[in-house]
C-alpha cells in the first residue's frame, strides 16, 4: 500500500483532505467525501456525543474545555460549517457553553459565553479560529488580540505577568485565528498588518530558534503532535504559512529539513510529543507510531514547498 493509499483508506475526515490536497480529484468528488464527515466515522461520532445542553464531556471537571477542544477537532476534521449537523452543534454550544473558572482570578471571565472568549491570547486565538470557521461573531475577541500584540510582533499569555517577549505557542494560535477571521470576514488593515508582523516574528527566528542566541528554543518544536492544542512545532508553523499562501523563502528551509528528517522508511510521519490533556477523542493513533494526521499535514507542506500547493 502506498502512503497515499494508506491515507485514502481512512476516515472521511482524512480522506477528503488527502483527495483535495494530494490528488487530482474533482471538486465534486472532494465535496461529496467531505459531506460524509458529518454522517460517518469520527466526525459523526463526535457530533453524537454532544449533550442537549451543548456540552461534550459534561461529567468532566472542565466541560467547557472539552467542548472547546471538540469544536477545534471538528474544524480540523473539516466538518462542513454549512451542514445542518454543524449548525445544530455550534448553535447548541454558542447558546449554552460558558467558561467556568476555577481560580479567584478567573472571576473576570467566569460565565462568559464560549465565543465571547477568555483572557489569554493563546486561548482567544483558538476561539477566533473556531468562531470564524463556524460563522460566529468574534470581532470583539479579535480587537482584543490586536491590542495585545507585543513590540516584537508576537503574543504571549504571560504578558500580564510581566513578559516582554512573544512566545511561539501563543503566537501560532493567534495567527491561525486571525487568518481564519480574515477568510471569513475579509481583510482589514489592522488585522492584516498584525498578522504580517506576527509572521515576521516566526520567520525572523527561522520557525524554531532564539533571535538572541540562535539556539533552538525547545527540542519539542521538532517533534510533531496532533491535536496540537496550544502547543507549537515546526510542522504546525509551516502548515500556517502554507494555508496563508506565503511564498516559501530561505527562512523556512531549516524547518522544512526538520519535517523531511522525521519521515520514516515507509514514507510516513509518526505521532510524537503527545499531550494527553488535548485529546478529547480516540482516533486510534498512538505515540511513536505512524500518524495519518501528521503524514497528511507533512505531505501537503512538502507540496507547498515544492510549488504545487492547492488552495487551502
Amino acid at each position: 500500500m502506498t502512503v497515499l493509499d494508506w491515507l485514502l483508506d481512512s476516515d472521511p475526515s482524512i480522506r477528503w483532505q488527502a483527495m483535495r490536497d494530494l490528488t487530482d480529484a474533482s471538486s465534486d468528488a472532494v465535496a461529496a467525501e467531505r459531506a460524509r464527515v458529518a454522517s460517518e466515522g469520527w466526525g459523526a461520532q463526535l457530533l453524537a456525543m454532544q449533550g442537549a445542553d451543548g456540552y461534550w464531556g459534561r461529567d468532566d471537571p472542565h466541560p467547557d474545555w472539552v467542548a472547546y477542544r471538540t469544536l477545534l477537532l471538528l474544524r480540523d476534521m473539516g466538518l462542513d460549517p454549512t451542514s445542518n449537523e454543524a449548525r445544530r452543534a455550534v448553535a447548541l454550544a454558542r447558546d449554552n457553553v460558558t467558561w467556568k473558572g476555577v481560580l479567584p482570578q478567573d472571576a473576570a471571565w467566569h460565565g462568559r459565553p464560549l465565543f465571547a472568549g477568555e483572557v489569554e491570547p493563546c486561548i482567544n486565538g483558538r476561539v477566533v479560529a473556531i468562531g470564524s470557521y463556524f460563522g460566529q461573531e468574534v470581532t470583539e475577541v479579535v480587537d482584543r488580540l490586536l491590542s495585545e500584540q507585543m513590540a516584537d510582533g508576537g503574543w504571549n499569555c504571560e504578558q500580564e505577568n510581566g513578559s516582554m517577549r512573544g512566545s511561539f505557542g501563543t503566537t501560532i494560535n493567534v495567527l491561525e485565528g486571525l487568518l481564519a477571521y480574515e477568510r471569513a470576514n475579509g481583510s482589514t488593515a489592522a488585522a492584516s498588518a498584525a498578522r504580517k508582523r506576527g509572521q515576521e516574528y516566526l520567520l525572523e527566528r527561522r520557525l524554531l530558534r532564539r533571535l538572541s542566541t540562535g539556539e533552538v528554543i525547545d527540542p519539542a518544536f521538532t517533534h510533531f503532535l496532533f491535536p496540537s492544542g496550544w502547543h507549537y512545532d515546526v510542522l504546525r508553523g509551516l502548515e500556517y504559512f502554507r494555508a496563508a499562501g506565503y511564498l516559501p523563502d530561505e527562512r523556512v528551509e531549516e524547518a522544512m529539513e526538520v519535517v523531511k528528517s522525521r519521515r520514516d522508511l515507509d514514507g510516513r510521519w509518526p505521532l510524537e510529543n503527545v499531550q494527553a490533556d488535548e485529546i478529547v477523542f480516540d482516533m486510534g493513533e498512538r505515540e511513536g507510531m505512524p500518524s495519518r494526521w501528521n503524514t497528511l499535514r507533512a505531505l501537503r507542506v512538502l507540496r507547498w514547498h515544492q510549488g504545487r500547493a492547492p488552495e487551502a
